[in-house]
């Protein structure tokens, strides 16, 4: 696993005894990969960035301000959010070239957390999708994508539009619906960070992901408050994917 050090909360060290404890594995925790990266790796990261939403991935030549700007995210510990959308897919290309040649093997499974935000392309409505998992090895989990692409609840925006020509405080907003949804710097991300690590592995050793039900940690949340359910009040996995477990953990 490789760290983002601009999200504390991911508590990389907590994560791995949850998967040494999971899985009959061993597991190393690494720096960010980003961290001593040079320019051409900045390059292809801006180049990453997505600006229509309605159209799939068109590579884009960065200007010299983003290349700085993902410079200086490499070493950047400060920030904790990043709104600019990426493509995933294009993202996922950009780090498994710097994954070592020796170190590609099917048995080395490499999971990367980023505060990016990854997004895919949905050709059922023709547009960008933020996501907080690109499943496949390596697997990106997005900790800005687990706090934006899940829904808040439909009453939040309703009065964020309602209350928009009258000129109320956001912040007010956002106190009258706290506990509702994931906040930036939240206390819980590293829980939550626990099922998308179960999803991630899922993927890799099953082909798939998710499941259908909310009472199981790999449910695929569209909804903030389904989030919370299946990862903090439920925490566990269903019958069908606990034997699943079960199995994975026997071979």
């Amino acid at each position: 696993m490789y760290d983002e050090p601009g999200v504390s909360q991911i508590q990389l060290e907590r994560l791995a005894v949850f998967l040494k404890e999971t899985f009959p594995v061993q597991v190393e925790t690494r720096n960010s990969i980003l961290k001593f990266s040079k320019k051409d790796t900045a390059i292809k990261i801006a180049s990453c960035r997505i600006f229509n939403l309605r159209k799939p991935y068109e590579k884009h030549s960065p200007s010299i301000e983003e290349i700085l700007f993902e410079e200086a995210n490499f070493e950047d510990t400060a920030k904790t959010e990043n709104i600019i959308m990426y493509d995933g897919f294009e993202i996922h290309k950009v780090l498994t070239e710097l994954i070592p040649n020796e170190e590609t093997s099917s048995n080395l499974f490499h999971i990367f957390f980023t505060n990016k935000l990854t997004c895919t392309y949905d050709y059922n409505d023709y547009r960008y999708h933020g996501r907080a998992l690109i499943g496949a090895n390596p697997s990106i989990i997005s900790t800005t994508g687990i706090v934006e692409a899940p829904a808040k609840p439909r009453e939040y925006y309703l009065d964020l539009i309602s209350n928009f020509t009258h000129g109320i405080n956001v912040e007010s907003i956002k106190q009258k619906y706290k506990g509702t949804y994931l906040e930036y710097n939240d206390a819980h991300l590293s829980k939550i960070i626990e099922g998308y690590l179960l999803q991630a592995i899922f993927y890799f050793e099953t082909g798939e992901a998710f499941c259908d039900k909310t009472e199981c940690r790999l449910y695929n949340a569209h909804w903030q408050k389904d989030l919370l359910y299946s990862q903090l009040e439920n925490g566990k996995l269903c019958e069908v994917h606990q034997q699943v477990l079960k199995k994975l953990t026997m071979t």
